[in-house]
């Protein structure tokens, strides 16, 4: 941890989760939200060397460390927070693109291949990894 030269307050090297982190705020509750969010690891340091509290994080943090959940399945959320449609649209320039979201859900790194098994009869695509076996569902 280092000191923060405006307050007294050590900034964590790591942000507190769980138990770890209800009970550092049960001790701090004479901190303000600015000085526990430092405290606790919820920051950010600009370019310019200021420090940004993330007190909305920490505070999501908490409520999830208490058990409280704001009901998002975590396994239908997709880059930046919005919902996954199972969906895909033709592009104009008549790409069909799957998401990082998908891939990442399935657990595809980067430069993986694919054969590509097209039925014109009724319009599946499947994709088959290149030297893998298929799998039928």
């Amino acid at each position: 941890m280092t000191a923060t030269p405006a307050t007294q307050v050590e900034l964590a090297t790591e942000r507190l989760v769980g138990d770890e982190l209800i009970s550092f705020v049960k001790k701090n509750s004479s901190l303000s939200k600015t000085d526990l969010a430092k405290a606790a690891g919820y920051y950010t340091i600009d370019k310019d060397g200021s420090v940004r509290c993330s007190i909305t994080a920490m505070l999501g943090a908490l409520s999830e460390a208490s058990g409280f959940s704001f009901g998002n399945d975590a396994s239908r959320v997709g880059v930046a927070g919005r919902k996954l449609s199972n969906r895909a649209r033709v592009q104009g320039n008549g790409n069909l693109l799957v998401g990082k979201a998908y891939t990442k859900m399935l657990g595809l790194e980067s430069g993986a291949e694919f054969e590509i098994k097209l039925s014109k009869q009724t319009g599946n695509i499947r994709l088959v990894p290149v030297g893998g076996a298929e799998d039928e569902e």
